[in-house]
């Protein structure tokens, strides 16, 4: 008889939300785990072509634009004061590979950005190896009143899998 295997933290506490072809970028998924206290962990989804195999990444930058830096975000107290406060087309991060393919992560709900994952500067292998839960991209924290509606537009697993069907059978 097989050992009953216990769900993980990102099992047990977590929602999973799938946003397939971010932007129109064809295979471009990202992830939303939505925890019971309504904050949200933006990670890549299992399709996403950073994920496929083959795929190094040589850099990974949270400086968005000149005057924009992911990593300034400095928040503090209880009303989370400093922290930016994103769209869903936030970008988040950008992602350069060994093959010269870039990736741009977005945020994919609108929120205040409580972290990004600095882990992932000195180690981006753990993006790759363990995207749900040390290789994270950043944590969200949508607005009370919009933490009901912030799924609206984003995909369950069973529904994500019917995209991936699609796309697979439409390849093959």
């Amino acid at each position: 008889m097989a050992a009953a295997v216990t769900p993980g933290v990102t099992e047990r506490y977590f929602t999973r939300w799938y946003k397939p072809d971010v932007k129109g970028n064809l295979c471009e998924d990202h992830c939303i785990l939505q925890h019971s206290n309504r904050i949200c962990v933006i990670t890549l989804a299992e399709a996403h072509p950073l994920l496929q195999n083959g795929k190094t990444i040589k850099s990974i930058n949270y400086q968005i634009s000149a005057n924009c830096s992911r990593l300034q975000n400095k928040v503090s107290g209880k009303s989370k004061r400093g922290a930016q406060f994103l769209t869903e087309l936030a970008p988040l991060c950008r992602i350069s590979c060994s093959d010269g393919e870039e990736y741009t992560i977005y945020s994919c709900i609108r929120g205040r950005l409580m972290e990004v994952n600095e882990n992932i500067l000195d180690n981006p292998a753990i993006l790759q190896e363990k995207p749900s839960t040390e290789g994270y991209i950043a944590v969200v924290l949508p607005k009370f009143e919009e933490s009901k509606t912030i799924t609206q537009g984003l995909l369950t697993p069973k529904e994500y899998e019917e995209v991936l069907l699609k796309r697979f059978n439409s390849t093959s």
